[in-house]
């Protein structure tokens, strides 16, 4: 399906090509934005749009207040179902997360700001792998440069609460605030129309850790009081287990991506390396999923699966489920 620019858009686009500053360009992008048809055909590129209008106005900015960006920049590679940034304050638990579900070996001690550079790791969950990256923490006074650019490059978010410390309730506020800062916007959903174009959303799950300690529940309430229904919320203990196998779903829940099997013809299918794709996606894009060149390519499908008898051949819009075995037909 084409995305059927506009002259206007297309009007814009070469007045983003012509310009030289980083202003100009940012103005021309905005225009392309208001110009843009909006619809599934176009989602991708209205994608590459807010990213490009969210790099430069943070160009803009530091032009304006006459200094560069300064610190570190991170890129990790994505690997599996989906990446998963873990924010919080100091001494949340983030670091002992990653330890707990991964294999990562991160500094973990019982004072603030432990974590200096951004730590990776990989979780299992089922048959598929996450990405976890824990952050270096922020307050209302610190945040590393480089943990926006980390955010937004990530899936989806785990906003962590100490609720075994009395200061753990009131530290969660001024996180939230220093993202949407520098247009970070942490949600439950992502918005339907898109939102601010210039803003980037990301899903976002509230953990509480150490529901364990005296008091955790009292405070578990105060963290309710003060977000409201803003975010899901979920309770852990690392140190005796609780709600760990539920925090693990939970994460892949976050991700809104199901498994897909595949299967060559006459041959079993591989029930041991899903491929993930969002919920909802239809055989063409599942087929984008296993290779960019399949996306037009396909042109039906057998599945076994939910709603399909075994084998039952289906087109390229037919809308695929979890777990279901695919055989492309191109």
């Amino acid at each position: 399906m084409a995305a059927n620019l506009t002259p206007q858009y297309l009007e814009a686009e070469e007045e983003y090509r012509r310009a030289k500053t980083a202003a100009e360009k940012l103005a021309a992008l905005k225009k392309m934005w208001v110009e843009l048809p909006k619809h599934k055909a176009s989602e991708k590129l209205q994608a590459d749009l807010k990213t490009k209008m969210s790099d430069l106005r943070d160009e803009v900015e530091n032009e304006k207040a006459g200094k560069k960006k300064g610190g570190p920049s991170y890129k990790f590679l994505k690997q599996g179902a989906g990446q998963l940034v873990l924010l919080g304050g100091p001494n949340t638990g983030k670091s002992s997360i990653l330890a707990k579900l991964t294999k990562a070996a991160p500094d973990i001690a019982p004072y603030p700001f432990t974590t200096r550079e951004p730590s990776i790791g990989m979780m299992d969950y089922e048959d598929v792998r996450l990405q976890l990256l824990d952050t270096p923490p922020i307050t209302a006074d610190v945040m590393e440069p480089a943990v926006g650019e980390i955010v937004r490059a990530c899936s989806a978010a785990i906003l962590t609460v100490d609720l075994g410390d009395d200061d753990g309730p009131f530290a969660i506020e001024p996180v939230i605030e220093r993202l949407a800062g520098v247009r970070k916007e942490l949600v439950a959903e992502l918005p339907e129309d898109g939102g601010e174009p210039t803003t980037f959303y990301i899903r976002t799950l509230v953990l509480g850790t150490r529901i364990d300690m005296d008091g955790a529940s009292d405070r578990l309430d105060m963290v309710r009081e003060i977000l409201g229904n803003r975010f899901p919320m979920l309770t852990v203990s690392l140190e005796t287990g609780e709600g760990v196998a539920e925090m693990r779903k939970a994460f892949f829940d976050l991700l809104r991506v199901m498994r897909i099997y595949t299967k060559s013809p006459g041959k079993s299918a591989d029930m041991t390396s899903p491929f993930t794709c969002p919920i909802g996606s239809t055989v063409s894009e599942f087929a984008g999923c296993v290779h960019q060149d399949f996306t037009d390519k396909v042109k039906s499908a057998r599945v076994w699966g939910t709603g399909v008898f075994d084998g039952q051949t289906v087109g390229r819009d037919h809308v695929l489920h979890d777990r279901d075995v695919v055989e492309l037909q191109v």
